[in-house]
């Protein structure tokens, strides 16, 4: 007997419509299929009055089972079979086929049913007694059943209730379709999205490039970023050495698989090295989803099983033409199907390694061609400065010795012609006391002239006048003599001289600028000299060092009297203070934090190995900012057109670089100034000079 709700269906009242209403409304609202699916088959039960209303799954045909119930509403006490699957396949060809066409069951009486064996048993085991089946589809393609069956009594299906349950199947078919398109969409959606997130980490990967030209770190941050791509166990870079071997200089691993970078010894793989790279040189990506079904050697796959792998991705980062290492992608956990997409991104990556590699060789060339270009150019001045400098000094040292030629032949004539001259004058002096003697008495007139001319006095001045030209003209030989030790132009080779001589010639040239001046107090001189050994050396360029310092050491008194009142300068002269020791010990180390001592080119003196000359001043001294700098070439303190900034560069290299010696400056602010000159010797003679 009919149930009030399926005589409603036949007779064409509003519920069966308001039931389809609600299921048109959640499909229009809802993706959730297995929602739908529930409240679909619930309503139906109840409008419908039966036992069961289900939605049957098919598989395709690699599934094991023929399908499955993925929903169902059923009636007490019949028992559900959500879930149950119908396993026997044999008969699913006719039925699918029978399906696909739209052909629907309605069998009012299972046990004279027409259906398979497997089918009809498993239909008897769900309890069913009436059986109506309309197909879903999904486009174009079979995808389940709508069951509606009675499991107490047989029923007899009204062609009404078949003609609304097909109603209600071709909704749940657009729903299916709906939701095959938004799956579609959805899919293309994530593959845009992947896409999108390949072109940022290109993009990234080039600006890391164009920013930053540290390797090291640009393999660090890629690496990770592809491997958080991927979702892989392991990005990694290889770099080849000259051999073909090679190792991981960069990686980033997931947690819980052993890091490779530094872990590991040189990896030799002899393929690569009897290939040179093997097709890596000509730029092939190799991409292997399981390692134990792609042919490998042995020693290949226990390789790959050390590094933790069961398959990968490596492709070449060429630098230019030149295969510099590999950038690999591994899976440890087990065997992946790689992706063309995945592929592309890791080759696209080790391209822009390539490039970034490149540009950081390029880089390096550059900056050893600038270092090199900066140290030529360092060269050319120090030589530029040396040659001013020389020929400077080689003028000078002309000028100084034509200075002293010229004088020195009217002196010489002067001195020649005074031992005459003194004789001459003693023998008329002598005649005069004879005539004396003789003639007590002489003419009114040659006594009145002897008293003019004070004839006893002019007796006693006379050899006086004669004593001290002579000195004077000795002096003036001396001088000449310091002029010509000063110019040392006989001595372009090294010489065995005494230091003490070129110092006081040097004193000489500067004796004018040691004196009072104006309102500027004289320079007082301080000498102590201790016993030296000759000095093996070039001592016109020696001479050069001495004025280079001592003029500086002027300079800067000179500078600070300015400044003070005569009443200062007398409470606090200025001097200059002169000395040289012959070292015998250890004592010629120069402080350990001196930019200028014990430096590989300027070692410290040993033991019995030197002399020392000290120049000191006490001068207003020298700010550190400026002593570090005091023997670069050009750089000078002093007003434009007073220095050329070369006297101590010049200095430093003829101690340091041509005797083998050191200079080294120690000032404070305020308290003075002292240079240092080592020149390491060997004994020679030892001779004293008294200051």
């Amino acid at each position: 007997m009919k149930s009030e709700r399926r005589t409603a269906i036949a007779q064409g009242t509003t519920e069966p419509y308001k039931t389809l209403s609600r299921a048109i409304a959640r499909i229009r609202e809802s993706l959730d299929l297995e929602c739908l699916f529930q409240a679909t088959v619930t309503d139906l039960r109840q409008l419908l009055d039966v036992d069961r209303v289900a939605v049957f799954r098919l598989w395709p045909e690699d599934k094991g089972s023929w399908g499955q119930i993925i929903a169902e509403d059923v009636r007490s006490p019949v028992e559900a079979a959500l879930g149950a699957e119908l396993g026997d396949r044999s008969f699913a060809d006719d039925c699918n086929t029978y399906y696909q066409i739209g052909g629907i069951h309605v069998i009012p009486d299972i046990s004279q049913s027409p259906l398979p064996p497997s089918y009809h048993d498993f239909l008897r085991r769900l309890q069913v007694k009436s059986h109506l089946c309309i197909p879903l589809h999904q486009q174009d393609t079979l995808w389940g059943l709508l069951w509606v069956q009675q499991c107490q009594t047989e029923c007899p299906w009204e062609p009404s209730e078949i003609e609304f349950l097909r109603l209600i199947a071709s909704h749940l078919c657009l729903a299916l379709e709906r939701l095959e398109e938004q799956g579609k969409f959805q899919a293309q959606t994530s593959q845009l999205g992947m896409a999108a997130r390949r072109e940022r980490a290109l993009s990234t990967t080039i600006q890391k490039i164009r920013r930053s030209l540290d390797i090291h770190t640009l393999f660090q941050t890629t690496t990770q970023e592809v491997r958080q791509l991927l979702d892989a166990d392991r990005v990694g870079v290889y770099r080849f050495k000259p051999d073909w071997s090679g190792n991981f200089v960069a990686e980033s691993v997931s947690p819980g698989w052993n890091p490779l970078v530094g872990n590991l010894p040189d990896i030799a793989d002899t393929h690569l090295q009897e290939t040179q790279g093997g097709r890596y040189r000509e730029n092939q990506a190799l991409a292997v989803n399981d390692i134990y079904n792609v042919g490998h050697a042995q020693c290949h796959i226990e390789l790959l099983e050390k590094l933790q792998a069961k398959a990968y991705i490596i492709v070449p980062i060429l630098a230019g033409e030149t295969l510099w290492g590999l950038l690999a992608a591994y899976q440890n956990s087990g065997p992946r199907h790689w992706y063309e997409y995945e592929v592309d991104l890791v080759s696209q990556i080790g391209a822009q390694f390539g490039v970034a590699v490149h540009q950081s060789e390029l880089f390096e060339q550059l900056k050893h061609q600038k270092e090199e270009l900066s140290l030529t150019l360092q060269n050319l001045q120090q030589a530029q400065s040396q040659l001013v400098q020389s020929e400077k000094m080689a003028s000078l040292g002309q000028l100084v010795a034509g200075v002293a030629h010229e004088i020195n032949n009217p002196v010489n004539f002067i001195y020649g012609n005074l031992t005459h001259i003194t004789d001459y004058a003693r023998d008329l002096l002598e005649l005069v006391e004879q005539y004396q003697e003789y003639y007590p008495n002489p003419h009114e007139a040659i006594q009145a002239f002897s008293e003019e001319i004070e004839s006893d006095f002019l007796k006693e001045d006379l050899p006086k006048i004669l004593s001290s030209m002579k000195v004077g003209v000795e002096r003036i030989r001396g001088i000449v003599l310091s002029l010509r030790n000063f110019s040392r132009l006989d001595q372009a080779e090294k010489k065995r001289v005494n230091l003490h001589e070129g110092i006081e010639s040097t004193l000489l040239i500067l004796q004018h600028r040691l004196k009072s001046k104006g309102d500027r107090g004289s320079i007082h001189l301080i000498k102590e000299y201790a016993e030296l050994p000759l000095v093996d050396c070039y001592a016109a360029q020696m001479n050069q060092v001495f004025m280079n310092i001592l003029s500086n050491a002027i300079d800067a008194l000179e500078m600070r009297d300015r400044d003070r009142t005569p009443e200062q300068i007398r409470a606090n002269p200025s001097w200059i203070k002169i000395s040289s020791e012959w070292v015998e010990d250890d004592a010629s180390s120069t402080s350990p934090g001196d930019r200028y001592s014990n430096s590989p080119e300027n070692p410290a003196l040993t033991k019995g190995s030197g002399v020392v000359i000290r120049i000191c001043d006490n001068g207003p001294g020298i700010p550190e900012e400026v002593r570090s700098r005091i023997f670069d070439p050009f750089f000078t303190t002093k007003p434009i057109g007073s220095g050329t900034g070369l006297g101590l560069s010049i200095s430093y290299q003829i101690l340091v670089e041509k005797h083998g010696g050191s200079l080294t400056c120690i000032s404070q602010l305020g308290q003075g100034t002292e240079f240092r000159l080592e020149i390491p010797i060997q004994p020679i003679q030892m001779t004293s000079q008294a200051a």
